[in-house]
């Protein structure tokens, strides 16, 4: 006795990634958050494990494409408006329903519990959904009065990648950003200010002791007084950035806002460099925001670090980097020779007091830096961090704010290039050495 055939592939003949590009598409225009990589990951699913009906390929694509419970209503609008006469065309089955019976688009298929495992005829006329139906008043009512405390939705976002954020959570994550950053590198100025735990203050000591019959009864002590460090923030904005890139102008704006006039200096690149210190100084976010859109002409262009860093140092703004505490946010991706990368950021380096590179890729399990460039710009570098979330942020936040006596030194200043701290999770497990 033979074996019974295999059902044909759904979407037989069909390019794949075609195909998952413009469902993707269809599904971000109506607010879905779909990641960076949701398109590429629906494309090997659908290559792995090929769906040979509608509620295969609606699983399949739920899974790989949706990360929030908010978002399943949408999706599931989408995939009844897209699927019911594009693509499910495809399936003999659904030809046959509809030349059985009439299609009306405006009723919306039944809730999941309608579809049973051994229901074929349901299967065919029905699409798998399984998020639950909207509930009515009366059970709404039960269902507030049952739950007095309910989770804040912005909590689930402290672990969630920045590239499945939309506009409210961006909003939300740079109110976050400004009341976080709570302290800042500081450094000694040359004023002084009274301490008790400070060095002997000769002139105050005398001057009490005037009241006292010139006898040294209470010793004044001082201390230099702190400054903010001078902190500037150089963002990638290419093509490859174009997930976080959002995200890092909030952390930008947090600085910018949190500093005095000429404490915080912002900079962004993709093929050329671009100020946005003034920029970012709105209050608003979203004005801040399109006037920085407006002002980057080479937004999720190419990427070009060593030449931008260049331009930098040899720009008016250069002598901001001496003594300051520089950031980069890139994943390291450049077109130039990694050669030039790794002069350039050696002469930051040296000219900084504390060099910090953000590489949101770095969270990934098992990520090594073997990248040319990024390989040639690490042996420079104080702290390498991933910065991908909410959590990793605000961690960025505490690390940079941290004292200067947690930083090791650098090649560039007479040790080995082993001897940097790297504090990827792909070689130590953690975001911080």
């Amino acid at each position: 006795m033979t074996a019974p055939d295999a059902p044909a592939p759904l979407l037989r003949g069909v390019d794949l990634a075609a195909f998952a590009v413009a469902l993707v598409a269809r599904a971000r225009s109506v607010g879905i958050a779909v990641s960076a990589s949701g398109a590429a990951r629906f494309t090997e699913a659908l290559r792995v494990l090929p769906p040979t009906d509608r509620r295969r390929l609606y699983w399949t694509a739920r899974i790989t494409l949706v990360g929030r419970r908010i978002d399943l209503e949408r999706f599931d609008a989408v995939f009844a408006t897209v699927f019911s006469d594009a693509v499910l065309a495809l399936d003999p089955a659904a030809r046959a329903a509809a030349r059985n019976g009439p299609h009306d688009r405006s009723v919306r298929p039944e809730p999941g519990p309608s579809v049973h495992e051994g229901d074929t005829r349901g299967e065919r006329t029905a699409l798998p959904w399984v998020t639950r139906a909207g509930a009515s008043d009366d059970e709404t009512s039960a269902a507030v009065g049952a739950c007095k405390r309910l989770p804040s939705p912005r909590e689930d976002l402290a672990g969630e990648p920045f590239d499945a954020f939309d506009d409210a959570d961006l909003r939300a994550l740079g109110a976050r950003l400004e009341r976080a950053r709570r302290r800042w590198p500081a450094r000694r100025s040359r004023r002084r200010e009274p301490h008790r735990h400070g060095r002997v203050d000769l002139r105050a000591t005398m001057s009490r002791a005037g009241r006292t019959g010139f006898e040294p009864v209470r010793v004044a002590r001082d201390r230099p007084r702190p400054r903010p460090r001078r902190t500037v923030l150089v963002c990638d904005v290419s093509r490859s950035m174009r997930g976080y890139a959002d995200a890092c102008l909030h952390l930008m704006r947090a600085v910018v806002l949190g500093s005095r006039p000429g404490d915080a200096e912002v900079f962004v690149f993709s093929t050329r460099l671009t100020r946005l210190t003034p920029t970012l100084a709105h209050r608003s976010a979203e004005v801040a925001a399109q006037r920085a859109t407006e002002r980057v002409v080479d937004r999720f262009g190419g990427t070009h670090i060593a030449r931008s860093l260049d331009a930098l140092l040899s720009s008016p703004h250069g002598s901001s980097l001496r003594g300051a505490v520089v950031i980069v946010a890139s994943d390291g991706w450049d077109s130039d020779d990694p050669a030039d990368l790794a002069r350039a950021v050696a002469r930051v380096g040296r000219r900084a007091h504390r060099l910090v590179w953000l590489n949101p890729r770095a969270a990934q399990p098992g990520f090594e830096p073997l990248a040319g460039s990024m390989a040639a710009a690490l042996p420079y570098c104080d702290d390498f961090l991933p910065a991908h979330t909410v959590a990793a942020l605000a961690e960025v936040l505490e690390i940079v704010g941290g004292p200067p006596a947690l930083r090791q030194p650098r090649p560039g200043r007479g040790t080995s290039p082993t001897d940097c701290r790297r504090s990827y999770p792909g070689r130590h497990g953690n975001t911080r050495a």
